[in-house]
């Protein structure tokens, strides 16, 4: 009798359940319901994120009652990660050509395309092999773009060897040779641990015995501030040097957009070991800032050489000064 009764409450509670239910979904709109008779109407888009570029912040500091626009401007530069420096250098020079009525956001991008300067191509031998060396950070994408620079010189009709000099990391050369199967080229790896320059050293050899155009140096990712590393990879220039007979034609940083002010400190101290002859920018996507490649460019004289879209082989293009003004600007 007990079991009837609590199968019978049972049964009831589910009509209550059920019920409750149906009259929800009765009070819903009818263009909520995938079956519903109602045609469904125009679609309303989002409404759109303020913008996050530049222009917007520029005429923020410009607008009305700002009597003296200057320290803003300088502020919303260095908030862009353009750095003191060359933030200061921007707005002296803005200030002296401003006229009332003027479009700041005009004269701020004129100073950008001047110092970002005339697009500059990888320098690379017709009549020898031509040697990049890479190298940067732990986890700016030097493997990666390693990969795509490959896949853009096998495109361009040109033999590619690929040195794999960093032994250090696990996989490393794994990933190095997966790249290297989808752009055809040639991988010189040894065992984990091995010494980095005589991983170099065999790789230049093995690519002239190829008849490679060019042979791409990967390297170990590490620290800036840890000379020991640093020592490190002047040996592994310095090898290069001796079995080519020259030092690579280009030294490649690559560095992460998004790195802030730190992209300076990597790109000064690269460049001071190393000889950094060009930029290979990675990760700019929607929420990079970028702006430290102004102050890369201002304070040290490296331009930007390459820029990485995406993660699919081809995304990788020559760096062009124009679309990057308009980009870190807004529009």
């Amino acid at each position: 009798m007990e079991i009837v009764l609590i199968v019978v409450i049972g049964l009831v509670l589910v009509g209550l359940v059920v019920a409750w239910v149906v009259a929800r979904r009765g009070r819903r709109p009818a263009s909520s319901d995938p079956a519903g008779a109602a045609a469904p109407g125009p679609r309303v888009a989002a409404p759109r994120a303020p913008a996050g570029g530049l222009a917007s912040r520029i005429r923020g500091a410009f607008g009305a009652g700002q009597q003296d626009p200057w320290p803003e401007l300088e502020r919303v530069l260095i908030a862009a990660d353009v750095g003191p420096a060359t933030s200061d250098r921007i707005v002296r020079d803005v200030r002296e050509r401003y006229d009332a009525g003027d479009d700041p956001t005009e004269l701020v991008g004129r100073e950008i395309r001047t110092i970002l300067g005339v697009p500059e191509d990888l320098d690379l031998p017709a009549d020898r092999l031509g040697i990049v060396l890479i190298v940067g950070v732990n986890g700016s994408g030097k493997t990666t773009t390693i990969g795509k620079l490959a896949a853009r010189l096998a495109g361009q009709g040109k033999r590619v060897s690929l040195a794999g000099s960093d032994t250090f990391r696990a996989a490393a050369s794994e990933q190095l040779g997966a790249w290297a199967e989808r752009s055809g080229a040639h991988v010189v790896s040894q065992e984990r641990g091995a010494d980095p320059g005589s991983v170099a050293f065999d790789a230049v050899q093995a690519a002239r015995a190829r008849s490679s155009d060019v042979l791409i140096v990967d390297t170990a990712g590490r620290l800036h501030t840890k000379q020991p590393l640093m020592e490190e990879l002047k040996k592994v220039r310095r090898v290069i040097e001796k079995a080519a007979g020259s030092p690579p034609d280009e030294t490649l940083l690559v560095l992460d957009a998004t790195t802030g002010q730190n992209g300076i400190a990597q790109a000064r101290a690269f460049t001071e070991a190393v000889e950094v002859t060009g930029v290979a920018l990675t990760k700019l996507d929607g929420t990079a800032k970028g702006g430290v490649v102004l102050a890369v460019r201002d304070q040290l004289g490296v331009p930007v050489k390459l820029v990485g879209t995406g993660e699919g082989t081809g995304d990788l293009e020559p760096f062009d000064p124009e679309a990057f003004a308009a980009r870190l600007l807004g529009g």
